[in-house]
């Protein structure tokens, strides 16, 4: 099967020939992998087909003015979104700071400056479809990701009040990225010319241990505000996965409703989130993309432990198809390099039907 073939296949909750395959990685991680597979500085793309990775995205790029100024110490992007770069024992993060909006007015927000879809060029997408044609490709102009977008311009804690409260000026912000990201994705599309295979949307939902939010504000702040986008991709043809780290099988009920087929990260040491519950709770309604913990055997355990984990939830997951072998999240940079190695040989191994 062609990579597309094969995770077209896997989302329709049929059997391909070896399961689909995905790679997410911090920049450390990934740049030992390169050197591990002998290849050039930088050269994602080739460590992508080392590692068999069946999925692939395009997106415009921006050609609109400069819009926020910059901040000394820190880094300010299109949004006004400001980080800081931390290291630690392994690494290092830009993490989120200052939270610009935080005490913002609805007047504020409505002000404040944003990326226009008429700031972008479309014009390179339907060529970067054809050159990645043999792959399942994303066609979506940005996760959506409410909690988190607006916690990084108005503070997670201010973020999660404004949803309880209706707060309009965290709901209006929210609006106005949601408007900016939905009329980009169709802009992608309109140019993709059918070219693109699903959209990847997402919103973390969960803690470890319990939702982060209640269904009801679930439904009534998150649900209709990503609705606009399953029905785009219905509209187009498109398959819909949706990123929900932590907790989040509460919501999949709904999900379905919506219109989304697959649920991604799947972290299996969160509450109602194990591969086995997974399975047997929604196999044959929802298909699955992670499940394999950055948190587990991968980071801590020895080679041997991660070919146990990827062998165990390849038999739990894989039978009826409706799975797609990725990590939870972005591998991370405290993992040791023959490890992510070996979790790739074993899905390679262990992944055939």
């Amino acid at each position: 099967m062609t990579p597309k073939e094969r995770v077209l296949a896997a989302v329709h909750h049929q059997e391909p020939d070896r399961v689909p395959i995905n790679y997410q990685g911090n920049p450390g991680i990934t740049a030992r992998l390169i050197a591990h597979y002998g290849l050039a500085e930088g050269d994602y793309e080739g460590l992508i087909r080392k590692l068999g990775v069946d999925f692939r995205g395009v997106g415009p790029a921006y050609t609109g003015p400069k819009l926020h100024e910059d901040v000394p110490g820190r880094n300010v992007d299109l949004w006004g979104i400001h980080t800081r770069y931390i290291e630690h024992g392994s690494g290092g993060y830009w993490d989120f700071c200052d939270f610009p909006l935080r005490e913002a007015t609805v007047e504020e927000v409505a002000a404040w400056p944003m990326p226009s879809p008429d700031d972008y060029d479309y014009s390179a997408i339907a060529e970067a479809c054809e050159r990645q044609a043999e792959f399942a490709i994303n066609g979506s102009a940005g996760f959506g990701d409410i909690i988190n977008g607006n916690g990084m311009l108005r503070g997670m804690e201010q973020t999660l009040i404004d949803l309880v409260t209706d707060d309009p000026a965290g709901l209006l912000l929210a609006d106005r990225r949601m408007a900016i990201q939905l009329e980009m994705t169709e802009r992608i599309l309109e140019a993709a010319d059918g070219r693109v295979d699903f959209l990847w949307l997402g919103e973390d939902l969960g803690t470890q241990i319990a939702p982060i939010i209640s269904l009801a504000t679930f439904r009534k702040h998150i649900r209709l505000r990503y609705q606009p986008f399953c029905d785009l991709a219905a509209k187009y043809g498109l398959f819909v996965m949706m990123h929900t780290c932590g907790s989040s099988s509460w919501a999949y009920e709904d999900f379905i409703e919506m219109g989304i087929h697959v649920v991604d990260t799947l972290q299996p040491e969160a509450k109602d989130m194990s591969p086995e519950y997974l399975k047997r709770t929604f196999g044959g309604r929802l298909a699955f993309h992670g499940c394999i913990s950055t948190a587990g055997p991968l980071a801590t355990g020895s080679v041997d432990d991660v070919v146990g984990i990827v062998k165990e939830t390849l038999e739990i997951m894989m039978p009826g198809g409706g799975y797609c072998f990725a990590p939870t999240h972005m591998i991370q940079d405290n993992t040791p390099t023959e490890n992510a190695v070996a979790m790739y040989d074993a899905a390679h191994r262990y992944g055939v039907y």
